[in-house]
């Protein structure tokens, strides 16, 4: 009697997993970890930039922080597939039958156990005194003393990670370093650590945060979104009387449309100026997209505080306002002379 592998019809019984491993070709199944590659998006990523990650809702996504792409498995077809594909319905089949001709032709493995594996969180901080290394290393952006406790960032010796085992045990480390900054509220909570001479992970996220939120006055009429906290910093340095900044997490991560919502109720135009990079320029036009915000390309240094570094506040000033009076009175349909600077 001759017996035939059931074929399905429908994307919710394709396994998320099987379109990661299979389209990706994954070294390892995934089983509730988190996997990072080098981005099939960038081909100059030199080292892993790509991450397929366990959600909370215990499906897979993916972040590419190469190019800002991210999303569900769909999502990743709809960009990886060439010719593209253009809805995600034409998609979803293309996976269905991708996936048909694999199980005819492959073994099932069976029931996979899922489990989301632990992660390190950080347990504890030493703060230590400025040094002179710290001073060199600001004041090449131009940020001093008073604008780095005005944000709340502070000079660590050290912090600790914890995580629980599979087996309920507990694995401890200590991170010790002469040059990393704790980021903190003004309630004294660390959101997040900055290691500025590491490459591969330069902040370890201790907590959602919007950077910058607590110094917002909303006294001013415009409102600039940053790419980070130096940025915000370095912004503050350019003298903008009618303006204050603002960073999400990361360049990768959208600030919420119920926050986004009540800054537009807060000030006349709010404007995005992220790095110029791929990654940068993709965050950007997603904010354009999702809430109508019109963004700043500076082409100058990969992002603003790396051009006060290489040039001077005077010149990134000069090249910087034009570029915000076009899109914030654009928005607004203010008189140009409304923007000013000290």
């Amino acid at each position: 009697m001759l017996r035939t592998k059931s074929l399905i019809t429908d994307i919710t019984e394709v396994p998320r997993e099987w379109i990661y491993e299979h389209y990706l070709q994954l070294q390892e199944k995934l089983t509730g970890q988190d996997v990072k590659i080098k981005s099939v998006f960038n081909k100059n990523d030199k080292t892993p930039s790509m991450c397929i990650y366990y959600a909370s809702n215990n499906t897979y996504k993916y972040k590419d922080f190469s190019t800002g792409k991210s999303g569900d498995a769909i999502n990743l077809i709809m960009e990886m597939v060439e010719p593209k594909l253009t809805t995600r319905g034409e998609t979803a089949h293309k996976i269905i039958e991708d996936y048909n001709n694999f199980i005819l032709n492959n073994k099932d493995d069976g029931i996979r156990q899922f489990k989301k594996k632990s992660k390190y969180k950080v347990v504890d901080f030493t703060i230590r005194s400025w040094s002179n290394f710290d001073e060199k290393y600001w004041n090449k952006f131009h940020i001093g003393s008073k604008l780095l406790e005005f944000y709340k960032v502070a000079p660590l010796s050290q912090y600790k990670l914890r995580k629980e085992e599979e087996d309920g045990s507990i694995t401890e480390q200590v991170i010790k370093s002469t040059n990393m900054y704790g980021y903190f509220r003004k309630d004294g909570t660390l959101y997040k650590i900055y290691h500025p001479l590491v490459k591969d992970y330069k902040f370890i996220k201790v907590q959602d945060y919007i950077q910058g939120m607590d110094q917002l006055t909303m006294k001013v009429p415009y409102l600039i979104i940053c790419s980070s906290l130096k940025d915000v910093m370095a912004f503050s340095k350019l003298g903008y009387k009618n303006a204050e900044a603002i960073a999400p997490d990361s360049e990768n991560t959208m600030i919420q449309e119920h926050v986004i919502t009540a800054l537009k109720h807060k000030y006349k135009a709010i404007c995005t100026l992220f790095d110029n990079d791929p990654a940068g320029l993709e965050s950007m036009k997603k904010y354009k997209e999702k809430y109508d915000l019109p963004y700043v390309v500076l082409e100058m240094s990969k992002d603003l505080s790396d051009s006060v570094r290489d040039t001077t506040l005077t010149k990134v000033r000069e090249t910087l306002t034009p570029l915000l009076k076009d899109k914030l009175m654009h928005q607004e349909q203010l008189k140009q002379e409304d923007f000013t600077h000290a």
